[in-house]
């Protein structure tokens, strides 16, 4: 990440989690880490073969289904902690930015809260942060 695209989202994070601790205060004790690790990321070209042209009709590769369904995931907030952390690695695998997906979950405070969207955002941080531990 470039120092301004860090201090954005460092930024957006700590506004966002402000907020959600007033919304709901018990999101800040729920962990649904352990899910997770029920699910290994798929290779690219396993996800190329499900989300996008074998399984799937043209018009959008597998990266831009990733990210809509970051997209989806993000509106639908805490409910879906393990399956968006899920879908960030893959989206990730399958070729998106930290800054497509980080863009793509701030687009949705619009429609689903800046409380849904702060979760997400933490979520991917902490998967950029994995990704990025796992390349040391």
């Amino acid at each position: 990440m470039t120092e301004e695209f860090s201090k954005l989202f460092s930024a957006m994070m700590e506004q966002g989690a402000e907020m959600a601790r007033l919304f709901n205060p018990a999101l800040e004790s729920f962990n649904p880490a352990a899910f997770e690790k029920l699910f290994p990321t798929m290779s690219k070209d396993m996800m190329e073969i499900w989300f996008g042209k074998t399984f799937n009709r043209e018009g959008l590769d597998a990266r831009t289904r990733l990210l809509v369904t970051i997209a989806a995931l993000t509106v639908l907030g805490a409910q879906a902690d393990a399956q968006l952390r899920l879908t960030i690695r893959h989206a990730l695998e399958a070729g998106a930015t930290q800054r497509e997906i980080a863009e793509t979950i701030f687009q949705m405070s619009m429609f689903g809260g800046v409380p849904a969207m702060t979760r997400a955002l933490e979520i991917a941080r902490s998967v950029f942060d994995e990704k990025s531990g796992e390349n040391t």
